[in-house]
């Protein structure tokens, strides 16, 4: 879509183009067993203090057999900050109480201390059983990768990865380097070999190019990709590379559902300390959290992931994957149009060069 408002012929042929990519994704996932089954979930646990009776709807991720809860939990937030272990560590713990089952994390959260993966390797002491682990390299090369997985494993008191992932691809020149002698996708293969991870997978949020390339070249398990209601006004993650990854039956996980916050009405640009990485996000967003959540849900992902500052906020939104149903396309589409003069800050994460 183009970055200028949209109105008339425009705004019509614009809501046209998205209710025919959406169409399209919606019938690949109902093809590859995406969208969740009625009445599928596990029970929430009796500890849960609002909705006891509630369930999180879950959905296959991938072809990996496991059934992810369709809200899981991010490794950024309150769980990267530096000496947050009072505030982190109840936050991951109390969202294995409420059936969260997927969590996230990456050697490069919380800089060189590696803050994340010490908090979550707090709670994998006690519940590692109850959890797929996902993490990262962000190295490129085989040897490096494998040095970041040996650490990894280590803080995070494991002697395997559920998923290990190379982490946000962001060029067509990464993609050289790990495909290349030496590369990261060896270090993959080996570590998957000797049963230190389970599946492999991918990530990334600028470009959908690049991500497309590794797809082409492995045959990856699962890809961790960004979207969001702005997601069609700019190098658009749902119109190739989302279809193209439910035609492999890959485990989607969608990430930067709400952009940091970005998306959002309740947005305080005076109050953020973060800028953004290329781009300002300067007013107040144009959704409410609900909105931003169930549009990425109404895609053919298997989990969304979402990083919390408290308990609160990760309560709210497993009340909110709780009570989730689909959004219609024309909702969708709705939706998207209102984000359009808020899509930089929106996709802040994007390449916009």
């Amino acid at each position: 879509m183009s970055e200028h408002c949209l109105d008339g012929k425009n705004a019509t042929a614009s809501r046209r183009n998205f209710l025919k990519t959406t169409s399209a994704v919606t019938a690949g996932a109902l093809a590859g067993s995406l969208l969740p089954e009625s009445a599928v979930a596990s029970a929430a646990p009796a500890s849960a203090p609002f909705n006891p009776a509630g369930a999180m709807p879950t959905r296959n991720l991938g072809r990996t057999g496991h059934r992810v809860g369709i809200f899981s939990l991010g490794g950024q937030a309150a769980i990267e900050q530096p000496n947050n272990e009072a505030v982190a560590v109840p936050i991951i713990e109390r969202a294995i109480d409420l059936g969260i089952n997927y969590i996230d994390t990456a050697a490069s959260y919380g800089g060189n201390e590696r803050w994340s993966q010490r908090y979550v390797g707090q709670a994998m002491k006690r519940r590692r059983s109850l959890t797929y682990l996902a993490s990262k390299t962000h190295d490129r090369t085989r040897d490096g990768s494998l040095k970041l997985l040996e650490d990894s494993l280590k803080l995070l008191n494991t002697d395997h990865l559920d998923a290990w992932q190379i982490h946000h691809i962001d060029h067509k020149e990464e993609v050289e380097q790990i495909f290349a002698k030496g590369g990261a996708i060896e270090a993959l293969i080996q570590a998957r070999e000797q049963k230190m991870v389970r599946y492999l997978g991918v990530t990334g949020h600028s470009d959908p190019d690049p991500l497309m390339e590794c797809l082409r070249r492995f045959d990856f398990d699962q890809i961790l990709l960004a979207l969001n209601a702005a997601d069609p006004h700019h190098r658009s993650f749902m119109e190739h590379l989302l279809p193209m990854a439910v035609d492999k039956q890959m485990g989607i996980i969608g990430m930067k559902i709400p952009a940091r916050g970005r998306l959002l009405n309740s947005w305080q640009p005076e109050k953020s300390k973060d800028t953004g990485w290329s781009q300002p996000a300067n007013k107040p967003g144009v959704l409410v959290m609900k909105e931003a959540f169930y549009f990425a849900l109404s895609l053919p992902v298997s989990t969304v992931i979402i990083g919390c500052d408290s308990i609160a906020q990760l309560e709210e939104n497993v009340q909110l994957a709780r009570d989730f149903t689909p959004l219609s396309e024309t909702q969708m589409a709705g939706l998207t149009q209102r984000t359009e003069p808020i899509a930089k800050q929106a996709l802040f994460f994007r390449n916009w060069a």
